[in-house]
Formats: structure tokens, sequence, C-alpha cells
């Protein structure tokens, strides 16, 4: 029973996971439950495939090299403009390395790389090609083509704001389902720029770490599919879309994606420092209140205890149920990179290998309030005239990425052994 019962209790997770979808439904009788077991079945075999097939682990032992030179390259760029704040020499000796890391200085500015590297990826047409690969692999298998499935597919890749650019076009006219699918993948997944970010940050805790985020990626797209049309059981129209080509040279290429990218990094510090203050404060007000257990209230872990039950339901012990639990209640409230980067500095008996495996999987998402925000100011700006929808859809999003991710995290820890 001992080696039976995680996988059981996985197992039945997974159904508990589509019944949680059903009472936000907005017409059971129209959901096609064969779309719904192709869509996990689908997650299975690309989970098997990614993690069991030799052939394509060694392929994807590659990632590994190339996070490696992304970072390298990265540390030359930052040591050039900061110094030793970026993590070049230092002018005096040293007695502590570990209190020369800069997070803004150093590992973030990997976003900046990576956003420029993007829009010379999609201008000299390689990233359209990917993701029409991906996009036509989920329309035979799932039926969901057209603008939305394009852009789900580019999601992969892309953030969650980027990825609806590339189908602004159409976005006044997608069905509900389409938007809802639209916002469901984008907090399923992460996107590229930060990809690498996280692969650096998780070392240690998983052996090829972007190749399990990449899996994890590829896994969220029927996964997202799968949680969208329980919710918003409809159909869209199948479009053909074209890749469209936002720059007008490499060299726009790399200059606007270089400025997006110090955007979006100079957002994610901004964003960063005042979730942790507010966080900060918030324990604080708890501590005010009576201890329990014998230690004081904190945001952490109050998430753990409402958190604990989804965990345990993807296969954990109670005990490490408990500890993703807490993690999976950070990424919500505050966001991925945090929950990462705690789980990153946390005492490593806390969890299994199985246990780091699974919960990876399950934060791997910008499923988190702050994204609501930004999903419905971004993409409105695109196509104002559904702001309302994006409005009333946003926490169906959220609840159907969530539901996703703990999905996903689930099938990860069957394909794995225990």
């Amino acid at each position: 029973m001992s080696m039976w019962g995680p996988h059981l209790r996985a197992a039945i997770g997974l159904l508990v996971f589509i019944a949680l979808a059903l009472p936000l439904s907005t017409d059971r009788r129209r959901i096609r439950w064969g779309r719904v077991a192709a869509a996990v079945l689908l997650q299975f075999l690309v989970c098997a495939a990614l993690l069991k097939v030799p052939v394509i682990i060694q392929a994807l032992g590659v990632l590994n090299r190339l996070v490696a030179a992304l970072e390298a390259s990265t540390r030359a760029g930052t040591s050039f403009v900061f110094g030793y704040v970026g993590g070049g020499p230092a002018p005096f000796a040293v007695t502590d390395p570990a209190h020369m890391f800069s997070l803004a200085f150093q590992s973030l500015a990997l976003i900046i790389v990576i956003s420029a590297l993007s829009a010379l990826l999609w201008q000299w047409r390689v990233l359209p090609l990917l993701i029409r690969a991906i996009a036509g692999f989920f329309r035979r298998t799932l039926g969901t083509g057209g603008a939305a499935g394009f852009a789900v597919s580019a999601n992969v890749f892309l953030g969650q704001v980027e990825a609806p650019l590339v189908v602004r076009p159409y976005i006044a006219s997608m069905t509900r389902y389409e938007l809802l699918l639209l916002m469901t993948a984008g907090m399923s997944m992460i996107a590229g720029s930060v990809m690498v970010l996280y692969s650096i940050v998780l070392q240690g805790q998983l052996a090829n770490v972007p190749a399990h985020l990449l899996t994890k990626s590829l896994m969220s797209v029927p996964a997202a599919i799968l949680f969208a049309h329980l919710l918003v059981p409809e159909d869209g129209d199948p479009r053909p879309v074209p890749a469209p080509r936002p720059y007008a040279g490499t060299v726009d290429a790399l200059t606007r994606g270089t400025a997006d990218g110090l955007n979006i990094w100079l957002n994610v510090i901004a964003m960063l420092l005042v979730l942790v203050a507010l966080v900060a404060l918030a324990n604080h007000a708890l501590q005010l209140l009576p201890a329990v257990a014998g230690a004081p209230l904190s945001l952490e872990r109050i998430a753990g205890w409402l958190f604990a039950p989804l965990a345990w339901l993807t296969g954990l012990e109670w005990t490490e149920a408990l500890v993703s639990g807490r993690y999976l209640g950070v990424k919500t409230v505050l966001n991925e990179f945090i929950a990462y980067l705690r789980l990153s500095s946390a005492d490593p008996l806390e969890l299994s290998a199985h246990g780091r495996l699974i919960t990876v999987y399950a934060l791997c998402g910008f499923a988190n309030f702050a994204s609501m925000g930004i999903q419905i100011t971004g993409i409105a700006a695109m196509a104002p005239e559904r702001r309302q929808d994006l409005i009333d859809l946003a926490p169906r999003a959220l609840y159907g990425a969530t539901l996703a991710s703990l999905m996903s995290g689930t099938i990860a820890g069957l394909v794995s052994p225990f």
C-alpha cells in the first residue's frame, strides 16, 4: 500500500482538479469529455516523451549548456557595465563572497539579454516556425486552432502579454472561450525570458532544470485548453493566422527587444521590492496576534494550510504537502519567482527529490493575483472593447491556471518514479 498509495492519491487528484472546475463552468452540458480525456492523455505523453525517451533527453541536455553560455555571456555584460556589482572582480579583498551577489544587477539582468535574443529569433523567423509546429500539433490532437491556438503555443516562449500581441488584430472578435484560453495559458506558463533565469535559480534542485521547465510549459498547452474548455465550454472559429513581422529589420529587432527587456527588468525589480516589503509588513501585523502551535502567524504558514490539501492530492505525503503548500501560497499571493527563490534557499531536507519535482512543476506559471491586473491592462490596450470581458474572465483564468499547474505537477510525479 505504501508504494501504490501516492500513485492512487495522485490519480484521484487528477479527477478532483477536474471536478473543482465544474462549479464555475458556464454550461456543463456543452463540455466535450472526449476533449478533456484527450488533453489529460496528451499531458502524460508530452511529459513521458520529454523525460523518458533517451534521444529527447540527450537533445534537451543541450539546454543546460545553452543556459550556462547565456549566464556567462550576461555576466560579461553586467561586469563591463556595473563592475564588481555586476559580478566583475572586486577592487578590495572579499571576505564573504555570498554577500557580493546582486540579484538586480546579475541574475535579473539576464531578462534583458533574453528579450533581445527572442526579438532577433522572431525577426529571423526561427520562433514563428517553432510556434507554428507546436500550434499545428495541438490543432490536430485537440482541435484548437485559429488565433487563440496560435497565441497559446506562442506562450511557450513569450510572456502573458507578449503572446497576445502576435494575434492582436483578432482579439476583438474572439469568443469568450478564446479569450479565457488566451488568459489561462498566459498564467499557466512562464516566459522564455525568465525560463533561463529560473533554471539558474533552481540549479541543484533538479537535474537538467531547463528541460523540466520547458516540459512544464509544453504540458501547459493541453492543460490550459482543458480547463478553459471546462470553465467556458464554447468553440472558437479556427481561422488561419499569419505570423506578424513586428520589426523592420535585425537592428530594429535588437534595439526594440532590448528596450522591451529593460522595461520588464525594471518592472520585475519594482514588483519584487514592493511585494517583499508588503509581505514583511503583513507578517509584522500578524505577529500581533496570538501564536498558533507555538509559532507566530505569517502569510507563509496560512498559505501552507490553505494549499496543503491540494498539494497532498498531487501525490505528496502530508508533511511534504504542508511545505509545498506554503510555496504554492507564496506563488499565488506574490509570484513564482519569490517562491522559487525561497525553495532554492530552503533546507534541502524539507522536500524529497520527488517532492521537489512536483513542487517545481506546480509553481511554474504566472498564476498569481498580480497577473490578473497585468493581463486586463495589457490585453485591453490591444482591444479596449473587450475590457469588461477580460475583467469578468480574469478570476476564472487564475483559477484554471492554478488547477492546470497542479495537474501538471501531479502528472510529472506519476511519470517520474516515487
